[in-house]
C-alpha cells in the first residue's frame, strides 16, 4: 500500500467541497478508503457529555435497535471505557490494534487541543510508519472539515446531543465558545459546563487577541429561560465592550448597566470573574464581581485569590468596580469556578486535593475529571449549574508551538493506568 501525501490531501479537500455539508464527512472518509486500500474508514464525534464517542451514519428505519434516529439519521453512543478509543483522545495519540478482521487505527481528530472526535480505520495489512502518518495527517484535515461543514447543518449538533435541550438550554449552548478547549504556545486553556436539571444560567468564554487573551466566567441569578436571558444580556454586553477594545472595569461598566437597564426579570443580577492576561508577560488582570474567588495552583499548592470585593452586574445600577492583578509563573494553573461546584452536594468534593491529583492533567481531561468528580457526589442531576475555566501558563509567547496532529504532545494527559492493552 503506498500513500502520495499531496494526491491524498487533495482528494480529501475536492471531496469535502463537492459534497453537501451533511455528507462531507462521509465523502472525506470514503474517499480515503479508497486512497488507502481500507476495508472500512469511520468518523466518530465527541459527545457533548465529552465521556462518549457517538458514530453517526444514515440508514433506512428498522424494528429494534438502540440508536438515536431522525429520519433516515442514525446515531449510536459509544460510551467511554478506558480502552484504546478513550486513550487515543486523551493522550492524543494513534492506537494501532490487530485483530482477526485486519488492523484497526484510531486517531484523534483535533485542532488546538480542542477533541472533536476519532477517525477509525480497518486496513487489511499491518500500515506502515508513512501511512500512519498520513492517517495522522488526514485525521487533523477532517477535524476542519467538520469544522466548516457543521456551520450549515444541526447534523453534528443532533448527533452530539445524547439528551434533548429545553429552550434555556438551547439559549445557553449559543453563549459558550465554539471550542472548549485551546492550545497556545504560551497557554492551554479549557472550560467545562455541568448543566443542571433547571439550566441555572452559567457561561464561560474567552477570546484570543494578538498578545492577549479574554476570559470570564459568569452565573446569572436564578433558572430557566430567565436565567438563560439574563446571561445573554450580561455576555453579551461583555463580548461588545470587548470587542470594542473595552477594559474590565469598562466591560464591568457597560454590563452592569446594560442588565439593570434592559432585563426582562427585576432584579436580576449576574456574577462574574472577568480575566485579561498580557502573554508577553504574564500578568493577568482580573475583576471579580460577586463571584466565587478563583483558585491558583502553583508548585503543588492551592490557594484561593482573594480578590477585591466587587458587587454582581445588574443589581446596583450605580456600583463602581475595580480590577487588581496577579503575576502568573510558568507551571501556574489558574481554576475559575462558580458557586455550583461548592454547593449543596457538590461541596463534598474537596477541590484542593482534586487539583492538587490532577497536576499533570491536560486542562482538558482536568475540567472532565472535576465535573466527574461533583457527578459523583451529587449528581446525576444537579440542582445548580457546575462551571470551571482552567488556564494553565507557560510562558514563551509567540515561540513556535511543537505540535503533532492538532495537539501540543508535551502537554497531552498520561494514559489511564487501568487502560486495557493496545494490540
Amino acid at each position: 500500500m503506498e500513500s502520495n501525501p499531496g494526491r491524498i490531501l487533495a482528494g480529501i479537500l475536492d471531496a469535502a467541497e463537492n459534497a453537501a455539508p451533511v455528507d462531507a464527512v462521509e465523502a472525506v472518509t470514503r474517499d480515503l478508503a479508497t486512497a488507502l486500500d481500507a476495508r472500512t474508514v469511520s468518523f466518530l464525534i465527541a459527545d457533548l457529555s465529552g465521556r462518549a464517542l457517538v458514530r453517526l451514519a444514515q440508514a433506512p428505519a428498522v424494528e429494534g435497535g438502540g440508536s438515536r434516529r431522525a429520519g433516515d439519521e442514525v446515531a449510536t453512543v459509544l460510551p467511554f471505557d478506558g480502552g484504546p478509543a478513550e486513550q487515543a483522545l486523551r493522550t492524543q495519540t494513534l492506537q494501532v490494534l490487530s485483530g482477526t478482521d485486519g488492523w484497526t487505527v484510531l486517531a484523534p481528530v483535533t485542532d488546538r487541543g480542542e477533541v472533536i472526535g476519532l477517525l477509525e480505520m480497518v486496513l487489511p495489512h499491518e500500515p506502515a510508519a508513512d501511512v500512519l502518518r498520513e492517517i495522522t495527517r488526514t485525521a487533523h484535515a477532517l477535524a476542519f472539515v467538520v469544522i466548516a461543514n457543521r456551520r450549515h447543518t444541526d447534523l453534528f449538533e443532533w448527533g452530539q446531543r445524547t439528551a434533548p435541550f429545553s429552550l434555556s438550554a438551547e439559549i445557553q449552548r449559543r453563549l459558550l465558545p465554539g471550542a472548549f478547549t485551546c492550545e497556545a504556545s504560551a497557554f492551554t486553556l479549557s472550560g467545562w459546563l455541568e448543566p443542571a436539571a433547571s439550566i441555572g444560567g452559567d457561561t464561560f468564554d474567552y477570546s484570543l487577541a494578538r498578545d492577549v487573551l479574554h476570559f470570564s466566567v459568569t452565573d446569572a441569578m436564578g433558572h430557566g429561560v430567565a436565567s438563560a436571558l439574563t446571561a445573554t444580556l450580561g455576555v453579551g454586553s461583555l463580548r461588545n465592550c470587548r470587542r470594542r477594545g473595552a477594559g474590565l472595569v469598562e466591560q464591568a461598566d457597560a454590563t452592569n448597566a446594560a442588565i439593570a437597564q434592559h432585563s426582562a426579570v427585576p432584579g436580576s443580577y449576574l456574577t462574574a470573574v472577568l480575566g485579561r492576561l498580557d502573554l508577553r508577560t504574564g500578568n493577568c488582570s482580573l475583576l471579580n464581581a460577586g463571584h466565587v474567588p478563583p483558585l491558583l495552583v502553583r508548585d503543588g499548592n492551592v490557594r484561593e485569590l482573594a480578590l477585591t470585593g466587587n458587587f454582581p452586574l445588574g443589581m446596583f445600577p450605580e456600583a463602581t468596580f475595580g480590577a487588581e492583578e496577579i503575576a502568573l509563573r510558568p507551571g501556574d494553573r489558574l481554576v475559575v469556578i462558580t458557586d455550583g461546584m461548592r454547593e449543596r452536594k457538590a461541596a463534598g468534593v474537596d477541590l484542593s486535593a482534586r487539583l492538587r491529583e490532577m497536576a499533570t492533567l491536560h486542562p482538558r481531561e482536568a475540567a472532565r475529571s472535576l465535573a466527574d468528580a461533583v457527578l459523583e457526589v451529587a449528581g446525576p442531576m444537579l440542582a445548580d449549574d457546575a462551571t470551571l475555566l482552567i488556564l494553565d501558563w507557560h510562558d514563551g509567547h509567540n515561540e513556535k508551538r511543537r505540535t503533532r496532529a492538532g495537539a501540543e504532545q508535551t502537554r497531552t494527559s498520561p494514559a489511564l493506568p487501568d487502560a486495557l492493552p493496545a494490540g
